[in-house]
């Protein structure tokens, strides 16, 4: 049983499209949804999430169609994270506990005190006064601790420090590495996404570039550097993004078709999707 099944879903807005989007995550495994601001990765979680309704498509979320009445309940098992928590700014963290195990039959207090502890979060300081950082490290403790088996982050990462983000990128690989658990997180930070993704969907503007494993993208392309005069000369079907300056050249290029006479190294994750999306508005 795979975490998330899509298929063919799209959404309308009046100057916005997403989709016809196929996207696909199994179990036990990490997918990053990357993409611009405004690309439509936070429509997809809604969508996910069924807080918005979807045009067309379906959407499984562990086996359960999530038009299906029974997702209702479902939704237990599912820890979601948004870049803007909702959290009163009077509250504190014990206090949010409190509210929180009303709210989910799975709560579990033990589990959630002993994450405020690991990110040395304080209990009784109110929501207003904590740091971004720790306002994120808040909701991911809340998420833990009802007995999710899918996490849906949405720019968990973002505006954090490089050691808070590598803290919490930790925390997302050690939670995916249970084969009943899986993780959506959704970043613009392409780099993080690089060092604990399994799998990569890239949306533009909309539109669903790809939904592949990390290693085969990594594998497939190449980071082709030349002349100009030799990048003219190379079939245009290998090439899939260039840049071209007065001394010198490089594409982003399927790798086993590459000229062997050619410089041509390996890319990083974010080599290709900016690439990949210079050869979408070309």
């Amino acid at each position: 049983m795979n975490a998330i099944d899509i298929r063919g879903l799209t959404k309308q807005y009046k100057d916005f499209t997403l989709g016809p989007m196929d996207l696909t995550l199994p179990m036990g495994c990490v997918l990053g949804l990357v993409g611009e601001n405004g690309a439509g990765k936070s429509t997809t979680i809604r969508l996910i999430m069924n807080a918005v309704s979807r045009d067309g498509g379906e959407v499984t979320v562990m086996g359960l169609d999530n038009l299906a009445p029974e997702f209702r309940e479902m939704k237990e098992d599912i820890g979601v994270v948004l870049d803007e928590t909702c959290v009163p700014e009077f509250i504190t963290a014990r206090q949010l506990g409190k509210i929180l195990s009303g709210a989910y039959r799975n709560w579990d207090e033990a589990a959630y005190n002993s994450w405020l502890n690991r990110f040395q979060l304080p209990p009784n300081k109110k929501y207003k006064e904590y740091s971004r950082g720790m306002t994120m490290k808040l909701g991911i403790a809340a998420a833990l601790s009802h007995g999710a088996k899918l996490l849906l982050l949405d720019e968990a990462t973002s505006g954090l420090d490089p050691m808070v983000r590598e803290e919490l990128l930790e925390v997302f690989a050690d939670f995916a590495a249970q084969d009943d658990h899986a993780v959506l997180i959704s970043s613009h930070i392409v780099s993080d996404l690089e060092k604990i993704c399994d799998y990569i969907a890239f949306i533009h503007k909309g539109k669903l570039m790809l939904c592949e494993e990390k290693d085969m993208l990594l594998e497939r392309y190449g980071l082709l550097k030349c002349s100009p005069q030799e990048l003219a000369a190379i079939d245009p079907a290998i090439i899939h993004g260039k840049r071209i300056g007065e001394y010198g050249a490089e594409a982003l290029v399927d790798r086993e078709r590459a000229p062997r006479n050619l410089l041509v190294e390996k890319p990083t994750l974010e080599d290709i999707i900016l690439y990949l999306a210079k050869e979408e508005v070309r």
